[in-house]
């Protein structure tokens, strides 16, 4: 018996960046440099000179200014990928429940209770 596949909406929800190939490409850069942090050489060298790690990838103006600050949801709006991301964040010990609740505009704990309220 064949499964139906099931069809997401193809409405957006207000205020939500789609990854999709525009985004890709516009954020290739910066989701190369995020994945260069699997490696802590990386992570370091990223840490002693951030700007220079940036201009090493080619990162755009705004990418580069949402670097500086540290601001998740703009770097999504540059093409940033949420996976990616984490991996920036991870330098600053931020986790995805910190990148949640910027997102919904939230404190961590505010974001973390909205989850445990979800489960019922």
């Amino acid at each position: 018996m064949p499964i139906e596949p099931v069809l997401l909406s193809r409405q957006p929800v207000p205020g939500t960046v789609i990854f999709d190939g525009v985004q890709a490409r516009k954020g290739y850069a910066l989701n190369k440099m995020c994945y260069s942090f699997n490696h802590a050489a990386n992570r370091q060298a990223f840490v002693a000179d951030e700007d220079a790690y940036c201009a090493a990838y080619g990162l755009s103006p705004e990418q580069r200014e949402a670097i500086r600050e540290r601001n998740v949801l703009r770097l999504i709006e540059a093409g940033g990928n949420a996976y990616y991301l984490a991996k920036f964040a991870g330098i600053f010990g931020l986790d995805m429940q910190d990148i949640g609740a910027q997102q919904t505009g939230l404190t961590k704990d505010q974001f973390k209770a909205r989850l445990l309220a979800a489960r019922g």
